[in-house]
């Protein structure tokens, strides 16, 4: 029988992929088999909803991902606009310079500018329309995504949206089998379980929300175990709303 976890309040045990002695090319193993699990488990697709519901009908738009890792949420989003006739300008930050090495490695075609920075340290002379993250945000501290969700709301021109985990103890044992039966990066197979117990439930997003005082956002429950929430500035006809 499996272990117990009180998952009632997020875990802030810190992941292994947090400390800065983790070689690259592990943290490369591990990047790739998240892009795996991204793409079979629907992570990409809610990505591509996040987007899509701020794109609108524009067809000329400039992306910006925080935790961009090694580029492949854009690169996503970058294949959706060449089949969809939209010109996509991207933004990738990381705090890791590999990580931005490797981006720049794997990604050379796209039309993006990559920087290797702490996102809140960016200062930008046009904002981008959309500034999002995928995966990010169970890093850090409720208190830390307070400011945040503030910056990301600051610093864009149209919106934001984010793609992270809902924490639940299904979804915890299930990524803990997977992930020891399929991995083979001991990074995802400590980490993955761990980020589950890290993630979130509706109503910490909802505070998080609350006393960062941003009203006009959605938070949608996604397959499989995910929320996406979309900030938008708020048209002047346009109530703010939570559901």
């Amino acid at each position: 029988m499996l272990p117990q976890i009180n998952l009632r309040k997020r875990s802030y045990q810190k992941e292994l992929l947090d400390n800065d002695a983790i070689p690259f090319e592990d943290i490369r193993i591990n990047m790739r088999e998240i892009n795996t699990i991204n793409k079979w488990l629907g992570g990409h697709k809610i990505t591509l909803d996040g987007f899509n519901k701020l794109l609108g009908n524009k067809k000329s738009i400039h992306v910006c991902e925080i935790g961009c890792g090694d580029g492949n949420n854009l690169f996503v989003i970058s294949n959706w606009c060449n089949k969809n006739g939209v010109d996509l300008k991207c933004t990738g930050i990381d705090i890791k310079q590999e990580c931005i090495d490797a981006a720049k490695t794997k990604y050379k075609n796209l039309n993006a500018e990559w920087i290797a920075n702490d996102y809140q340290k960016i200062q930008f002379k046009i904002k981008p329309d959309i500034i999002f993250s995928s995966l990010f945000c169970h890093h850090f501290t409720n208190e830390e995504l307070i400011e945040q969700v503030k910056w990301m709301q600051q610093n864009c021109a149209l919106g934001f949206f984010v793609n992270d985990l809902q924490r639940n103890r299904f979804a915890y044992h299930s990524i803990k089998i997977i992930t020891r039966t399929f991995s083979s990066s001991y990074l995802v197979k400590s980490d993955a379980p761990l980020s589950v117990a890290r993630g979130f439930y509706k109503n910490e997003w909802l505070q998080i929300f609350q006393q960062a005082g941003l009203k006009n956002f959605t938070i949608k429950w996604k397959w499989a175990f995910r929320y996406l929430i979309i900030y938008q500035h708020a048209h002047p006809l346009q109530s703010a709303k939570a559901d």
